[in-house]
């Protein structure tokens, strides 16, 4: 009778749907490394909406302790407006709307050339202005849109006060009091207007190169504030405070323009400003979103992992991440857990590498820095002067890859350099095999030095421009623009493997596996795709992301596999479970199947087999006796094969279980028994 009861409990558990998310057989997003471009704020509610560049719109609940991706992911969002509960987006060539806060976002009837600059509503009408096209108007929540009269200029910014609806244009400011359906040119002409806010009766213009004028009088008039230098990129209002976020900083008025004081939150482009509650957030180029509870006395990064990474390297315990736009070095002493900002914290890292308790980071032109304090301090080393893409510790010797000046070697830690015989290439990337240093070029393919540096040859693959190379045991690995190639013979020849029509950012190796991380030109995403089998198939990897993010560097250390990705900072993902699925054959099975483990009983690693006859999505769910579903071993898209996938069980008690395929139509589940 138990033995019926947990086989009932069992079956009605399989019929329900399980959430991928809740399992840790995925990417998981890295906290710390902050950052990327936002253009734009909007507040309903307790809910700030952040629009960025290139990846969509974000929303906190939580004053930006936490940001969520919306389902609107992969777009540039230059604008944003509230109308009611309705969000309105505005991307290239179109808005967007959501009615649920994010969740869903249905693509407007909108057609325009170019950017939409600006949104803003008044009342039931919202009003889109565009790149060349002036404004548009939608009466019905963007079913349609009539281009109002104001229609031959570049409209940057949009604000209300009242019935009125102010232009910020190309030229000058201009003023509608019958919804769009006349524009009248205000005073404020020859002026390139970025940003408007109102405020009372007054209305504040930020404007290129010459600060913020004020109008009393509707844009009869305008007068000059004292913010008079600087390009305005965004205004907003709180009380009687007016905050101007310019191409360096945020400036407070409390007296409506009549003195400014520069707030801390500097050497920034300040986007967009919004106000929340006693809350001011300040949208930056590259560095995210800022926080300021005092009136921007002072000013906290929020958490919006928005960063691009480009490089990765492990001493011990510590994961160092260097990252784009002057972001600097990044230290994670947890696994990725977090990551805090080192010493090194004003320039792009292009590349990483470790020797002994030395880290070296190169940087877009300032050269190659040492760090022996993991981070705490750095001092820039003899060679100060170049771009450098790349970094190879070889024994003593220290290889960077520059942008046009080739390869240089120190053997003294970075206290002087020399040019090697490879001088005059750019310098994409290297990798060490023994006593073999190799180079990817940028258009002449790989390089081989057998003599640290000294002299250079030119092998086989000679053509291409060399993104990553990677050494696993004999066989050396060359990503470029278009494939992997796999040499056996060092350099000898070349062989194409299956992973085609990417380019190939990044390598990593490890035991009989290589992964590739990747970037799709056409569709402008890329991913993580792995090999157990030196190329002959690759199997995608790409669970969890939010949106499959181009992956500019890659690193195996305790058991993680991390990706640093364009605009969405450092993922990491348990090497244990990506790796678990082979495909041990590409013939192409005639039926799906499901075999008995092996061994079984078994304690505690155990085998599963599978056959897929066509393409389709595949998952592999382990249950305890009482149909809790434990383990996701398989949750991803796989090419016709056979497979087979490895369950560690030491975390698990002696006992049954059961394990559960599924893909299209087929299901079929089977018993094994842990012995310990």
């Amino acid at each position: 009778m138990k033995k019926l009861i947990y086989t009932l409990a069992f079956v009605l558990i399989l019929h329900c749907t399980f959430d991928i998310n809740n399992c840790m057989c995925q990417w998981v997003q890295c906290d710390g490394i902050y950052g990327g471009t936002v253009y734009s704020l909007a507040v309903s509610g307790n809910s700030i909406f952040a629009g960025t560049y290139i990846n969509g719109v974000y929303l906190s609940t939580n004053n930006g302790a936490s940001w969520t991706q919306t389902a609107l992911n992969n777009k540039t969002v230059n604008s944003l407006a509230l109308c009611g509960n309705n969000i309105f987006a505005g991307a290239t060539n179109n808005v967007y709307l959501s009615t649920n806060n994010g969740t869903s976002w249905s693509q407007t009837t909108f057609l325009s050339y170019g950017n939409i600059n600006s949104l803003t509503a008044l009342g039931n009408n919202i009003f889109a202005g565009t790149y060349i096209s002036g404004v548009y108007l939608s009466t019905n929540n963007g079913n349609n849109w009539t281009q109002t009269s104001l229609n031959n200029q570049g409209v940057n910014s949009l604000a209300t006060s009242g019935n009125n609806i102010f232009a910020g244009a190309d030229n000058n400011v201009y003023l509608s009091t019958n919804n769009g359906t006349n524009w009248t040119q205000t005073s404020l002409n020859n002026k390139t207007v970025y940003s408007l806010a109102a405020l009372g009766n007054n209305i504040f213009a930020g404007t290129n190169g010459s600060g913020v004028y004020l109008s009393t009088n509707n844009g009869t008039n305008w007068t000059q504030t004292t913010l008079n230098n600087h390009t305005v990129l965004s205004l907003t209002t709180l009380d009687n405070n007016i905050f101007a976020g310019t191409d360096s900083c945020v400036f407070l008025s409390t007296n409506n323009g009549t003195n400014w004081t520069q707030t801390p939150l500097n050497n920034k482009y300040v986007y967009s400003l919004a106000a929340l509650g006693n809350n001011i957030f300040a949208g930056t180029g590259l560095y995210g979103i800022y926080l300021s509870t005092n009136n921007g006395n002072n000013w906290t990064q929020t958490a919006l992992n928005n960063n691009s990474v480009l490089s990765f390297a492990v001493s011990g315990n510590n994961i160092f991440a260097g990252t784009l736009y002057n972001n600097g070095a990044y230290l994670s002493t947890n696994n990725g857990t977090n990551w805090t900002q080192t010493a090194l914290n004003n320039k792009t890292v292009n590349s990483l590498a470790v020797s002994g308790s030395n880290i070296f980071a190169g940087t877009y032109l300032y050269g190659v820095y040492l760090s022996t304090n993991n981070g705490t301090n750095w001092t820039q080393t003899a060679l100060n002067n170049k771009t450098v893409n790349s970094l190879a510790v070889s024994g003593s010797n220290i290889f960077a890859g520059t942008y046009l000046y080739g390869v240089y070697r120190s053997t003294n830690n970075g206290t002087s350099w020399t040019q090697t015989g490879l001088n005059n290439q750019l310098i994409a990337s290297f990798a060490v095999s023994g006593n073999n240093i190799f180079c990817g070029t940028n258009g002449s393919g790989v390089y081989l030095s057998t003599n640290n540096g000294t002299s250079w040859t030119q092998t086989a693959l000679n053509n291409k421009t060399v993104s990553s190379l990677a050494a696993l045991d004999n066989n050396i690995f060359a990503g470029t623009d278009s494939c992997v190639y796999l040499s056996t013979n060092n350099g000898t020849s070349w062989t194409q493997t299956a992973l085609n029509n990417k380019t190939v950012s990044s390598l990593a190796a490890h035991g009989n596996n290589i992964f590739a991380g990747t970037y799709d030109y056409p569709t402008g995403s890329g991913g993580v795709y792995l090999s157990t089998n030196n190329g002959t198939t690759w199997i995608e990897k790409n669970q969890g992301f939010r949106v499959i993010p181009i992956v500019y560097a890659l690193l195996i250390a305790n058991n993680y596999i991390f990706a640093g990705t364009d605009c969405l900072s450092a993922w990491r993902r348990d090497l244990t479970e990506i790796i678990g699925i082979q495909n041990i054959s590409t013939e192409i099975p005639s039926s799906y199947s499901l075999s008995q483990n092996y061994p079984n009983p078994f304690n505690p690693m155990t085998n599963i087999r599978y056959s897929i006859p066509k393409n389709g999505f595949v998952k592999l769910v382990i249950y305890d006796i009482l149909g809790k579903e434990i383990e996701t071993l398989v949750n991803e898209k796989q090419s016709p094969g056979i497979y087979e996938v490895t369950f560690d069980a030491s975390q698990y008690p002696s006992g049954i279980y059961f394990y559960r395929l599924q893909s299209g139509d087929f299901s079929k589940t089977i018993k094994m028994t842990i012995l310990k």
